[in-house]
């Protein structure tokens, strides 16, 4: 059966200033499902018509026309410019691959999973421990959040594989430092030139030259997930929905507002989309069933960092965010619990009154808990709050949250608080405030020395 026409219109074409990235510009009254498709097969929004495929490995052509084949299926429009479909059809190997009795699609299968790896690090889905140094070649350790599962990586690149797996992050540790403590450095290592090409093409489209002076490009740095960049809420959500089929999203007739249902009728989303940074962006409310009131709620501003909302949809998709128990206080098990990733990471803990509070050593960001709101089910006083910014009376984001939400949900955004990284830009000129805590390369053979093309360009 053929997919019905969709009015989107997609060029894909080389990027103006990195020698394999792929760009993508949409056309069209429904570009915004083309955005979530592309989007869902790894094409990154740099606005809202805009988005660019960027890969560690310089495969960008092979997959672009892979989403261009899935797109067809869906009925939208690819057009590939010539000089990416030159791009297709050039052959090319690496020098000095380390691996050669691999074929070509053996070699870009091996690539793909290193570059998974890399985007579930730059996006804090697996957070690196410690690297080392192996003879020449980067290691390091990490743990994913979602599975808890902690791996042991090898290689750089395109090269960096999954040596090992662990049970816990404990025993990952204990064996990284046995097999590597006299060259073992905490947190991930430098971030290679690769990565910070691969990082500018995703964050930058150059204007082409001119005679006038351009600015200076934006710099990318890696900072704690709470001082992160927002990102494009809007395009967070479109890749939410596309990767849920059981969530159902509309937009009212003023075309302010999206709303999303799960399949249950008891979990609810809603996105106003030109919220002010400092207002209220999202509200997420669980219900016991369709028609009951709600179980508990929890609103986000819009300059919410995309790392904290990444975090928080993640667990809505998870299955558990119902849990709550209703009926029952907030007791000190569910706070230890909640907070217990800020206590491990060192957050200083200060009791005042009602209030009892977790902030960074430097007092950049926190969370609060009010044991009055949380005794008041009714109060319209938040039970948490979680804050970035100068102080919690004038924080540059915030998260209010009622008294029975989730207590794994809570935990979970507080042990991205803790130890989750994200991307935040800054002028080459700008002093850096935040310690470089950059993705953790590794690598299985030695680095090959670069990409060989079958032509010259």
């Amino acid at each position: 059966m053929t997919a019905p026409v969709i009015d989107a219109h997609i060029r894909l074409d080389t990027h103006p200033s990195h020698s394999s990235a792929v760009t993508a510009h949409l056309t069209g009254t429904r570009h915004r499902t083309a955005h979530a498709l592309l989007a869902a097969r790894g094409f990154e929004p740099v606005d809202e018509r805009t988005l660019v495929l960027a890969r560690i490995d310089h495969e960008e052509p092979y997959w672009a026309e892979q989403a261009a084949q899935a797109l067809a299926g869906e009925g939208i429009t690819a057009e590939i410019t010539p000089q990416l479909r030159e791009a297709i059809a050039e052959e090319w190997t690496w020098a000095n691959y380390p691996m050669p009795w691999c074929t070509r699609d053996e070699i870009r299968q091996v690539s793909d999973e290193a570059h998974k790896i890399y985007d579930d690090i730059r996006h804090g889905r697996l957070v690196i421990h410690a690297h080392a140094d192996d003879s020449g070649t980067t290691v390091a350790v990490g743990t994913y959040r979602d599975s808890g599962k902690s791996v042991y990586l090898h290689g750089e690149n395109h090269l960096r594989q999954v040596a090992d797996v662990f049970d816990s992050t404990a025993q990952a540790l204990a064996a990284f430092e046995r097999l590597h403590g006299d060259t073992l450095r905490p947190g991930p290592a430098p971030t290679t030139d690769t990565e910070r090409q691969t990082a500018q093409a995703l964050t930058t489209l150059h204007a082409p030259a001119s005679a006038q002076p351009t600015p200076p490009v934006q710099q990318p740095e890696t900072v704690p997930s709470y001082a992160a960049d927002p990102g494009d809420h809007d395009a967070i959500l479109h890749q939410f929905l596309a990767r849920h089929d059981e969530w159902e999203k509309w937009r009212t007739w003023t075309d302010e507002t999206t709303h999303a249902i799960h399949e249950s009728q008891t979990l609810r989303i809603e996105r106003v989309h030109e919220a002010h940074p400092r207002e209220t962006a999202w509200t997420i409310a669980a219900y016991e069933s369709p028609v009951s009131d709600r179980m508990w709620h929890l609103t986000a501003t819009g300059a919410t960092p995309a790392p904290v909302l990444d975090t928080l949809l993640t667990h809505l998709a998870e299955g558990d965010a119902w849990e709550t128990a209703i009926g029952s206080p907030v007791g000190e098990q569910t706070v230890t619990a909640a907070t217990r990733p800020l206590t491990d990471a060192g957050w200083k803990h200060t009791v005042n009154g009602r209030w009892i509070r977790w902030e960074t050593p430097q007092s950049d960001a926190g969370i609060q808990f009010d044991a009055f709101a949380a005794q008041n089910p009714h109060s319209p006083l938040a039970t948490w709050t979680l804050w970035a910014g100068p102080s919690i009376d004038h924080p540059t984001w915030e998260i209010h949250a009622s008294p029975y939400t989730p207590t794994t949900l809570l935990a979970n955004l507080t042990e991205n608080l803790a130890h989750g990284t994200g991307t935040r830009h800054h002028s080459p000129t700008k002093p850096k405030h935040t310690a470089q805590l950059t993705t953790a390369p590794a690598a299985l053979p030695p680095t090959p020395a670069s990409r060989q093309t079958s032509r010259t360009r």
